[in-house]
């Protein structure tokens, strides 16, 4: 087990996080760019912005300094939204310690190089080939998290014992993390199926019923399947929690930021509006730029629940008219 604990990020799962290891009694510190808001968080015992209502543990410290949160580290868990986790950990590069593993907790693909977030720490902070990377993912929403209630995940890395590690560390009473070697599909299991719930919000906002929410829940995770394999991934992971687990909850859940965005829009938000209506980051909005414009014509598999989310984002298209071209799309058979 690791005992000593930077996080980077301090959203709501970076700070969940370290409720729960401080819980272990785990020495545990965690960063942010932002030095006003760690002194705030540090002084109220509370993170007000991203996970209201939770008091943090005394023993939480917060460390705004680059070199001193990697001091004596024996993990690094990023908790940085995929989009501005190049920025961070070029930031960090030149005092992130050689041969300390570190572990990512976001769910995105950037855009531009179409890299999960374990190839943009790499990226960033060398290929090290002592240091150890992994990916935690599932469905985790932050707020139940923080007040306990049971939730599993799963941590997916190429070296099984690291991810045995992380396991043990993680592990609590209330909080069962499985492993897995597929970090290709745990990663992009957890970036696309934002992407879907984006429209499963929609449905929900247009009032379309649960009918038609099962079966896009059926047809999205097909589309993530579809991809993911063509990208070497396991197909059984994507009927794990970080694929059909993950989706269920970030479809069903009136906490979810994604499901939220799509519902604003369903009702009649412009996209832009419905975007304004959270300080947090939309994950699946970049991610669907991700698929859309570079995987989808690299890979040349079919998503149209993808293409119709896009459209509706990025292309003005209505809601109305997305929802019926999906459903006058040419009839086949359903393993296709």
């Amino acid at each position: 087990m690791f005992k000593n604990i930077s996080i980077i990020g301090d959203g709501a799962m970076g700070t969940v996080l370290a409720m729960l290891l401080a819980e272990k009694n785990t020495n545990v510190r965690i960063w942010g760019y932002d030095a006003k808001q760690l002194q705030e968080m540090a002084s109220a015992r509370e993170n007000a912005k991203f996970l209201p209502g939770h008091k943090l543990p005394k023993t939480i410290i917060f460390e705004p300094d680059d070199k001193t949160i990697m001091t004596d580290a024996d993990l690094i868990i990023s908790a940085v939204p995929c989009q501005f986790m190049r920025s961070v950990w070029t930031r960090l590069q030149k005092h992130t310690p050689k041969g300390v593993p570190v572990c990512s907790v976001a769910k995105g693909i950037e855009n531009k190089t179409l890299l999960r977030p374990t190839q943009i720490i790499a990226d960033c902070i060398g290929n090290d080939a002592s240091r150890g990377l992994a990916a935690l993912s599932g469905p985790t929403i932050a707020d139940e998290l923080a007040a306990r209630l049971p939730a599993t995940a799963c941590v997916a890395s190429a070296d099984d014992a690291l991810a045995q590690q992380i396991q043990l560390t993680l592990s609590i009473s209330w909080f069962r993390i499985y492993t897995n070697t597929d970090v290709v599909g745990v990663e992009l299991a957890g970036a696309m199926k934002n992407i879907i719930a984006i429209a499963a919000g929609i449905i929900d906002g247009v009032g379309a019923g649960d009918n038609a929410k099962a079966a896009l829940l059926c047809r999205g995770l097909a589309e993530i399947s579809r991809l993911g394999v063509a990208m070497g991934a396991n197909p059984q992971t994507f009927a794990g929690l970080t694929g059909l687990g993950d989706l269920v909850t970030t479809c069903i859940s009136p906490k979810g930021r994604n499901r939220s965005f799509g519902e604003r829009i369903g009702k009649g938000q412009s996209p832009q509006l419905a975007q304004s209506a959270t300080e947090s980051v939309i994950e699946g909005i970049a991610t669907c730029k991700s698929v859309a414009d570079g995987l989808l014509p690299k890979y040349k598999v079919e998503m149209p629940i993808t293409q119709a989310v896009y459209d509706v984002i990025f292309r003005n298209k209505s809601v109305q008219s997305a929802i019926a071209d999906l459903m006058t799309r040419q009839l086949k058979p359903e393993q296709t």
